[in-house]
């Protein structure tokens, strides 16, 4: 998983993979991805960063169910009274989290999972959010966090076969395998 930058190879198959064949029209362009990152001090992790500047903000296609969402947007059932997401916070997990099991969960924790350090790629519905981490230890690790908990993406952590990040995330996808094929 190469987070600092994002051979060509790479953006070629993210291009055929999520359908974005209209030339970088519907991309951000990188005055607009180097604005978001001042605005919120972050560097996004490649090949997600060169992905939305220079391919496209958002696909239909997927992943996730209802499609990447656009940078700086949230999915349409995210809702309007969630506490303001901070992206420069560290996001603060290594390691998964399935609060429900927890007979006194940590409210704060799960506030702070839920919106600091990443941005949210999208959702399978029924509040289950694909996270890109773009601050803190997992910067680069693409996460699924629910009302039940958070669980990273990626062989290393058991849940599935596929390679970390975001490029083995779309790659996953694009093979037809479920999310959690290793459990």
């Amino acid at each position: 998983m190469d987070i600092e930058q994002a051979g060509p190879a790479v953006l070629a198959e993210l291009r055929d993979a999520l359908g974005a064949d209209d030339d970088g029209k519907s991309a951000l362009g990188w005055p607009a991805v180097h604005a978001f990152e001042a605005r919120h001090g972050v560097t996004l992790p490649e090949p997600y960063r060169s992905f939305v500047a220079e391919i496209s903000d958002g696909s239909f296609a997927g992943p996730p169910d209802y499609g990447l969402v656009a940078l700086a947007d949230l999915p349409a059932d995210w809702g309007d009274d969630r506490p303001e997401r901070v992206l420069a916070r560290p996001f603060p997990l290594t390691a998964e989290w399935l609060w429900e099991e927890d007979d006194e969960p940590d409210d704060d924790l799960i506030e702070r999972v839920c919106n600091d350090g990443s941005i949210v790629l999208g959702t399978d519905g029924c509040g289950m959010y694909w996270h890109l981490v773009v601050t803190g230890p997992h910067r680069g690790h693409v996460w699924m966090i629910s009302g039940e908990g958070a669980v990273p993406f990626g062989a290393a952590f058991g849940r599935d076969t596929g390679e970390p990040g975001f490029a083995g995330w779309v790659r996953h996808w694009s093979a037809g395998k479920g999310w959690f094929d290793a459990a």
